[in-house]
């Protein structure tokens, strides 16, 4: 059994991390199942949020599970480990429903780049950000380098993967990665999804599309996702379709 669950609360939904023997660390099974869960999520039209959060533990999440890479061959571990991570990670962030993602604890490697695929953030005060990778001979996989950098700033992000810093609550704060600070963000996140339940699904979808397309986020899609709903309510459109199975020539009336 995955230790990533699906938990539902009406129209929020609730992504667990629960691996707190090894401190949230994702393993291979983890990341499957975030991917089937971002899967379904994403054609549910129920939801209207989601929160991530994880079980209690000193730690949001560790990273990745050492056990799970050690010994896999160097074109494995780029090629699987790596990169399928990597893809499942773009997946979430790139979830059609806002999420926001509770920082319990330390948010380490991995569980620093799992917490960036977030929309919004809270986090708790004695909770902690680094990218240790160095330190065991590898380098940040999971978009650390990339899209961290577009979070938090070059500065900020050569800190944690060059020198090995920690970065506190305070400094997330102010660099505006997390939202809030909060002695139970877990609760502080289910707040921020609660406020997001009246309003327009299609707007803030639309919304985070545009925003992520500002940033380089999935942006061809973006693109071609905004075009293709502006086309698909119009009588041209109909038309085409219409014609295509009455195998004549369309006649578009221009709207």
């Amino acid at each position: 059994m995955s230790a990533l669950h699906l938990i539902r609360h009406g129209t929020i939904a609730e992504l667990r991390l629960d691996n707190p023997s090894k401190l949230n660390a994702f393993t291979t099974e983890m990341l499957r199942s975030l991917e089937t869960h971002c899967a379904e999520l994403d054609r549910d039209d129920t939801v209207s949020a989601v929160v991530i959060t994880a079980e209690e533990s000193r730690a949001f999440c560790a990273g990745a599970d050492i056990k799970a890479w050690a010994e896999l061959e160097p074109w494995e571990f780029a090629r699987y480990w790596v990169r399928e991570g990597h893809r499942v990670f773009d997946r979430l962030a790139r979830l059609s429903k806002p999420t926001i993602a509770a920082l319990n604890g330390h948010a380490f490697g991995g569980g620093l780049e799992f917490a960036a695929t977030a929309d919004i953030r809270t986090m708790a005060p004695e909770a902690t950000l680094a990218l240790p990778e160095a330190g065991v001979g590898i380098v940040p996989g999971w978009s650390g380098t990339q899209r961290l950098v577009r979070l938090l700033g070059e500065p900020l992000v050569k800190e944690m993967a060059l020198l090995g810093r920690r970065i506190n609550a305070e400094r997330a704060y102010a660099a505006g990665f997390v939202a809030e600070i909060s002695d139970d963000p877990r609760t502080a996140a289910l707040a921020i999804a609660e406020g997001l339940s009246d309003k327009s699904k299609r707007s803030i979808e639309a919304a985070k599309y545009m925003i992520h397309a500002a940033v380089g986020e999935d942006r061809d899609a973006t693109i071609e996702t905004l075009a293709a709903g502006m086309v698909a309510p119009t009588t041209d459109r109909d038309e085409g379709v219409s014609a295509f199975r009455e195998k004549r020539k369309p006649n578009f009336p221009g709207r």
